[in-house]
This record gives structure tokens, sequence and C-alpha cells, in this order.
């Protein structure tokens, strides 16, 4: 199984037209604001010394941060594009310590060899599951399942229920979309609702279970007219093997 042309496409489009540098599109927040407060959330459940894997990595600039912080990182894209910026954006001087690689995660042979070259791994995960089509969504929770293994661990975080009334109001503002927003609709990858409810089921039906949960602002690189920078509303998971041992 593989995701969609049509969302490979979009995907692919979307990185190929975004601008260059930091911050260019809707959710690429400087790292203090994102990846920096997920940290403390996720840091005491992960196992120390397995590799992390950023799903869904973009441009890598959450990916760096991580790296910088958590030793060895893979960060996997399902855009040739973007994984492309990312590896531009990426200083030579990280040894080797972080790797891009382009990957269809919901590609189950796929997601299988990566887990044999890297062995059980950490994950984290950042609002790839509401962007991802309906039936992609429980093959993505099977595909984070393959990579933690029997002693990885993972950390979700989505936005929730709450953020939908929010982003459709900037969509259909009476000036249109704030300028970093309306490139997402424009390339149809627009964010789709995930009920709250939903997200731990399809943990469960993964074969992974919730370890801890809690919500977390989510901030964005975009901005209302009044200055103020757009957050959304997120709910937050970690989770692993119900017998993995405790990290």
């Amino acid at each position: 199984m593989s995701v969609s042309n049509r969302y490979r496409n979009a995907w692919e489009s979307f990185w190929r037209e975004a601008p260059e540098g930091p911050g260019g599109v809707f959710w690429d927040a400087g790292p203090e604001l994102v990846a920096a407060r997920h940290l403390p959330l996720f840091a005491p459940h992960f196992p120390r010394g397995l590799p992390l894997i950023d799903v869904g990595c973009g441009n890598g600039t959450q990916t760096r941060f991580l790296a910088g912080h958590l030793g060895r990182t893979t960060g996997v894209d399902l855009s040739a594009a973007a994984v492309g910026r990312a590896r531009r954006a990426t200083p030579d001087t990280s040894g080797g310590r972080l790797v891009y690689e382009q990957l269809d995660v919901v590609d189950e042979e796929a997601t299988r060899e990566l887990h044999d070259r890297l062995g059980d791994a950490n994950v984290y995960l950042r609002g790839v599951l509401h962007q991802s089509e309906p039936a992609d969504r429980g093959p993505l929770l099977a595909a984070v399942a393959t990579l933690v293994g029997e002693h990885g661990r993972a950390f979700l975080t989505e936005p929730s229920a709450a953020a939908g009334p929010l982003l459709t109001g900037l969509a259909s503002a009476p000036g249109g979309p704030p300028p970093k927003l309306r490139p997402v609709l424009d390339h149809g990858i627009a964010p789709a609702e995930v009920a709250d409810e939903a997200v731990p089921e399809l943990v469960r039906q993964a074969g992974l279970t919730v370890l801890d949960d809690g919500v977390v602002d989510l901030n964005t690189a975009e901005y209302r007219t009044d200055g103020s920078r757009i957050v959304l509303p997120s709910l937050w998971l970690v989770v692993g093997r119900t017998d993995a041992p405790p990290s």
C-alpha cells in the first residue's frame, strides 16, 4: 500500500513552490516555539540510545533541533522536494548524525526496510495524521508501530478538534486566507478534521498504548492582521508497546 498519487503530487508541488528559508510555510515556526516545547513532554519517556525518526520532517527545521538534543536522527518525508530542502539547510558539520530520506511511511515494505536498518527507534510525529487522507491514518499509525518496534516510543501531536473552527475562520476570512495558509489550501492539502477521541483509538488499533497525554499550544509561522501569532490548540500523546520495558 502507498499514498494516493493525488496526495503525493500535492505535497511535491507544495514543496517545490514554497519559499526557501525559515518560517516560509504555515507550520514552520522556529524550533524554540515548537520542538523545544515538546521535548520536556516526551524526553522522560524516550529510551536513551535509540535513534530518532522525524516522520514528516518537511524542510527539517524541527529535525535539526531534535538531532542537536537527541543525537542520531533520520528525517523522512513523502516529498523529495522537502527532503532536498532539508538537506540544503543542514550544515555539513552534522557528521552523519543527521540524515534525510524520502519515504512513504504508508508503504509497509519501505518502512520495514528502514526499521531493519536502524533497529527500534523513537519517533516524532507532528501534525501528520490530520493532514493524511482518512484511508491512510490507520496505516500511518501501523508504520509508527513498526518503527518503534518493541523498545521505542513515539510522540504524536495533532491539532485538536477545537482548532477546526479557528482554521475554518482563517480560510474563509473576508480578505482571504493568510498568505502562508493560502498555498496549503491551493495545493489541496487542507487540514482534515480528526476527532480527538479517534487518535487514541487509531493508536490502539496499531497495537500501541497511550503512555502519557495532554494538551499543548501549537505555534505556527503565520500572524493575524493585528500582529498576533496564530496558535492552534493541540493534543499530544506518547505511545509505545504495552509490554515494552520501562525507559
